[in-house]
């Protein structure tokens, strides 16, 4: 039952966002009682804790899949960012903002787990685009991976990038390119053009 709340509760927060989400309104969603949400949780707090956990783990896993398929580093990164998308229902409900606004203290510890998690697969495929010869060879590679995972986080603040302006996919995608374009070789540049252009076909 615990694993079924919290499928569902993720399932909820995810559509509709962390603060907008009542504890009544997982019970009358799942059709059981409050009390039982409380045997497995002690109070809201703990569920979006162990909400936002099982959230990143299961990303982790789809990210670990996909990095094992040992794809043109680029390719690689498209891949990723479908999946990440797919997980994150298009964030219609800004969650992460609601998280960041009124839960700050599981937001932080969120952060911290998304850049551990992040930072060894973009720094994976950094040095393996140099050694392909797509990625140039003089990148630092810290500093991108960093600079890469800070413009992820940034283009979800919603007062600098309203949706209505500036829809999170189209967002996402634009940011990606930005990304690719400045650490692209010629022959890199390529691949990137090419599997942009399939994208819009």
């Amino acid at each position: 039952m615990k694993e079924k709340i919290l499928e569902k509760a993720t399932d909820l927060f995810l559509n509709l966002g962390f603060k907008s989400v009542t504890m009544d309104d997982l019970a009358n969603e799942m059709g059981i009682s409050k009390k039982t949400i409380y045997t497995h949780f002690d109070n809201k707090t703990k569920l979006i804790e162990a909400s936002t956990t099982h959230l990143l783990h299961c990303i982790a896993l789809g990210i670990d899949h996909i990095c094992a398929l040992e794809k043109n580093p680029i390719a690689e990164l498209y891949e990723i960012k479908k999946f990440v998308m797919l997980h994150l229902k298009d964030e219609k409900s800004s969650p992460q903002y609601q998280l960041q606004k009124y839960y700050p203290a599981v937001y932080g510890v969120m952060r911290d787990k998304q850049f551990e998690l992040m930072e060894d697969c973009v720094l994976d495929n950094i040095k393996r685009g140099m050694e392909q010869g797509i990625y140039r060879e003089n990148l630092n590679k810290d500093f991108v991976a960093r600079i890469y995972f800070s413009g992820v986080t940034s283009i979800k603040d919603q007062k600098l990038f309203p949706i209505n302006k500036f829809p999170i996919a189209t967002l996402m995608d634009e940011y990606l390119e930005y990304h690719l374009r400045g650490i692209v070789t010629p022959k890199g540049r390529k691949i990137l053009n090419a599997i942009i252009n399939s994208n819009q076909e």
